[in-house]
């Protein structure tokens, strides 16, 4: 029997949302914001919550420290989403965790039966040697996804201009892919538009 990992939640929210006109983690979502949103429904299943900033850090600490996460920041969000993928994932091992429920903040988040879906589907699959479940729906891989110590591992050991479905990729069969019932899973909000769709507000 594999002994339970300890869990801890990781968001990525170094990016300088362009796009949007407007930082992505501080958009309205529920009477709080996406990336309080996303701290309250990974607390519920990990240990603790690690948010990943970047030239946003002081904007997003006050929310952050008052969620009762913790905050890391990526020293170059310039070169990209994997460069905070590492930042975020070294820090979950610094912090003695050996798994992680990773997650973007540009999305709200999935809903209470999807995130105990994966983590079931994670415990379960780590028996059979896999190193991470991602979610599956309408066809697509979404977030979040959940990886154990040698995923994260691979992660560290990839070149900076990698990606993280590369990586992916390249351990295909140590991922598992499990079937959810959830929009929210595989959404992008990336412009106004995006979020106006998402919220049904007029433009």
């Amino acid at each position: 029997m594999t002994r339970s990992p300890s869990i801890a939640g990781l968001i990525l929210a170094a990016g300088a949302s362009s796009r949007m006109g407007t930082d992505k983690a501080l958009l309205p979502w529920r009477g709080g914001t996406f990336l309080q949103a996303q701290i309250e429904a990974l607390r519920m299943v990990t240990e603790m919550v690690i948010v990943v900033a970047g030239a946003n850090a002081e904007s997003l600490k006050p929310i952050v420290y008052a969620s009762g996460a913790f905050l890391v920041t990526n020293p170059q969000p310039e070169l990209g989403q994997f460069s905070s993928l590492q930042v975020g994932v070294q820090a979950v091992l610094n912090y003695g965790r050996d798994a992680a429920m990773i997650t973007l903040v540009d999305r709200p988040p999935v809903q209470p039966s999807t995130i105990d879906t994966l983590r079931t589907a994670f415990l379960r699959a780590l028996e059979t040697g896999k190193w991470a479940v991602v979610p599956e729906t309408q066809g697509m891989h979404g977030h979040p996804i959940l990886v154990a110590r040698e995923m994260m591992e691979a992660f560290l050991r990839a070149p900076a201009t990698s990606n993280a479905r590369e990586v992916q990729h390249a351990h295909q069969d140590r991922i598992e892919y499990v079937p959810v019932v959830d929009p929210h899973a595989v959404i992008n909000v990336d412009t106004p538009e995006d979020y106006r769709r998402l919220t049904g507000t007029p433009a």
